[in-house]
């Protein structure tokens, strides 16, 4: 084979054009991720070279191989700066983009939201949130999407695997546009330093969840999560009544990042005060500049004297403390500051590589250790770890209700030796003897319902058609079904005055099956009788269905099947046959590789009837799939659920609901037997 024959059989490809002259400027006020350390061996090296320059015509082999042999060895990625287009990317008003169908337009106006600069954590290096999570690995590939996109057709479906457009294949109107996969590894390789060496070779993709999925909405995107769980966090164990709030309460918590950036808005919103301990300041001053933090304290003890007058006078408020969440807490515990809430969502499943900063070391100090000596920061990450575990139990034995935030902490504690962590004194796989916050609040009280991070983004651009859907969702809310409805109804009345938008026209709105049904059929009759542009509809892959994750979205599954990915695959393949526009499926998730298996969707409203059928088939069924697993389970909201489900859908759609054993029988039964 000769590269002039393969060039000429491609008709979509890089072509001269798309390579420039030169390297793009890049602003030094945005964040720039830290070098990606991984033992590469001689041939390692080679490979990603040429993997790199699959890319690239024969011609320009000469000229890009030692610039991609520099960023290897500089950043431990090839990245191929050169590819990026100068200046700001961000999600445009769909009628911008170049496309043969709105699909291949909307997913565009996604992938260029998730690297905006408002809102990637660093977006040179196409990671959006989660310290890793990117929409794929080189500039090379964004281009070449970008081409994939614009010649994509209604009756094509692309297909991404880690990053890479594989390519367009004929299939039909009611497929996926787009399929992709996220560093599905196989098993005897599906952990940490293989995955690190698949990512620098150029094989592996970290999507996170909705970072590689390209149906993040920048921080608001789990910001009704967070309200739902402090809420509830504080109703069960707190003594907040069912109809209460957080006024008067305080949360403390850290990180300011893409997930985490949710917290001092959400405390807000439920009426709480709240103090977020980070020690990056750029992201502290991007949360104060878009409002999400009231505040700054530079001292522990500054921190809670704010927090104090706050809560004297029940006033919402959100203090970021520059500095290590360790400190304000050891500050806490010895000064006998009273804490409602308290959890940590800082990026520890990506832990040594600078989620989680060392006590008694600034940010900078932080990053230039990680380039440097990667054994001695690993070592002063542990030490900390085990300094924070030990200041969390003296809080929790005064009475603290601590949460693990779903971000890996307990899991890194485990790893780093703290074995008395575990749950059943043996292993992992019983979790850990701190709940995880979907375990004990937003799994029984939100999941086994049903209720999850449904979302949608007005893909005019324009504010009037959010509000539009903000109008049309809050008249499909009865606030008098349940308590979650009536917690719904006011986070989606009051969305708008809560200033949640950062990048495009978008929002969360947590519901059930049956009301996302009716809201998605709604917004995609409005497109049709031109109330409003397209729209992209989608959700969190943090979700009912979505997400097979023990220790963080399955925390609640208590059968043993917590190991399992059979949910999270099924939801995808599900998806797929019933005709979701844009479909996901990733490894790690918030959780670290092999922890997680993940799955999204995005479903474009352009307000065809066939579009009217793909939401009456797929909308119920990527919720009820989830809560048919959790009431197998024997969860009980579960089975309420799928009762009522079966009862309402009857000669269309029936769940396989358990018979409960008697729980005594059974261990008197056991301890006699054995």
């Amino acid at each position: 084979m000769i590269n002039e024959e393969i060039f000429k059989t491609m008709t979509i490809k890089l072509e001269k054009e798309d390579i420039p002259n030169y390297i793009p400027k890049m602003d030094p006020k945005y964040r720039r991720a830290p070098k990606r350390v991984v033992h590469l061996e001689k041939d390692d090296i080679e490979l990603a070279l040429k993997n790199a320059l699959r890319y690239i015509p024969e011609e320009y082999h000469e000229k890009l191989a030692p610039e991609f042999l520099h960023e290897l060895m500089e950043h431990g990625r090839i990245y191929g700066y050169r590819f990026r287009p100068e200046g700001r990317i961000y999600g445009k008003p769909i009628d911008e983009y170049k496309g043969n169908c709105v699909e291949g337009k909307a997913i565009q106006v996604m992938i260029e939201n998730n690297l905006d600069f408002e809102i990637a954590l660093y977006p040179y290096e196409l990671v959006t949130y989660g310290e890793t999570g990117q929409v794929c690995q080189n500039w090379m590939q964004y281009r070449l999407i970008k081409k994939y996109l614009q010649h994509l057709k209604q009756d094509q479906t692309l297909v991404v695997a880690s990053g890479h457009p594989t390519g367009l294949f004929r299939s039909k109107a009611t497929a996926p546009r787009c399929i992709m996969t996220n560093a599905l590894m196989i098993g005897e390789f599906d952990d940490y330093n293989n995955w690190a060496r698949a990512a620098a070779i150029g094989v592996a993709n970290y999507g996170q969840m909705t970072a590689g999925g390209w149906m993040y909405i920048g921080p608001q995107g789990i910001v009704h999560g967070t309200y739902s769980t402090i809420l509830n966090a504080a109703r069960l164990f707190c003594g907040v009544p069912k109809d209460g709030n957080l006024a008067g309460k305080l949360f403390v918590t850290s990180g300011l990042g893409g997930m985490s950036g949710a917290q001092g808005k959400a405390t807000v919103i439920a009426k709480g005060v709240g103090i977020i301990a980070e020690v990056d300041r750029s992201r502290i001053q991007t949360r104060l500049d878009q409002g999400w933090v009231d505040e700054i304290a530079e001292s522990p003890k500054a921190a809670f004297e704010i927090a104090n007058e706050k809560q004297e006078k029940k006033l919402p408020y959100a203090i970021a403390f520059h500095g290590n969440i360790v400190d304000l807490l050891e500050y806490a515990d010895e000064n006998n500051i009273h804490i409602d809430l308290l959890s940590d969502q800082t990026s520890c499943h990506a832990v040594y590589d600078g989620g989680y900063c060392p006590v008694g070391m600034t940010f900078e100090e932080r990053t230039a250790l990680l380039g440097e000596d990667r054994e001695k920061f690993n070592e002063l990450v542990n030490e900390t770890l085990k300094k924070h575990y030990a200041v969390i139990k003296r809080l929790t034995s005064k009475g603290v209700y601590f949460f693990d935030y779903g971000n890996s902490f307990l899991k890194a504690l485990y790893d780093v030796g703290i074995k008395e962590i575990s749950k059943n004194g043996r292993d992992d796989k019983g979790g850990f003897i701190y709940p995880s916050y979907v375990e004990d609040i937003l799994g029984p009280e939100l999941f086994d319902y049903g209720y999850g991070p449904f979302r949608w983004v007005c893909l005019s651009g324009k504010k009037e058609d959010l509000l539009k859907t903000d109008k049309a969702a809050l008249d499909l809310v009865d606030p008098n079904r349940r308590y979650q409805d009536r917690d719904n109804y006011i986070w989606i009345r009051d969305a708008d005055k809560n200033g949640l938008v950062v990048g495009t026209q978008a929002r969360i709105f947590y519901q059930d099956a049956e009301s996302r049904t009716k809201i998605a059929l709604s917004f995609n009759k409005m497109v049709r009788d031109g109330e409003i542009g397209p729209v992209m509809l989608g959700r969190d892959h943090h979700d009912v269905s979505g997400t097979d994750s023990p220790f963080r979205e399955t925390s609640n599954i208590k059968d043993g099947s917590n190991i399992m990915a059979d949910m999270a695959t099924q939801c995808f393949a599900g998806n797929a046959a019933r005709g979701m526009s844009m479909i996901a499926l990733h490894n790690g998730g918030g959780v670290g590789i092999g922890k997680s298996i993940n799955g999204g969707f995005g479903m474009v409203l352009d307000g065809s009837k066939r579009v009217d059928e793909i939401l009456a088939q797929a909308m119920p069924w990527d919720v009820m799939g989830g809560v048919a697993r959790r009431a197998w389970a024997r969860n009980p909201h579960s089975i309420e659920t799928a009762m009522l489900y079966n009862k309402n859908n009857k000669g269309t759609d029936h769940i396989t609901i358990p018979y409960i054993a008697n729980e005594e029988f059974i261990k008197k039964l056991v301890k006699e037997g054995i």
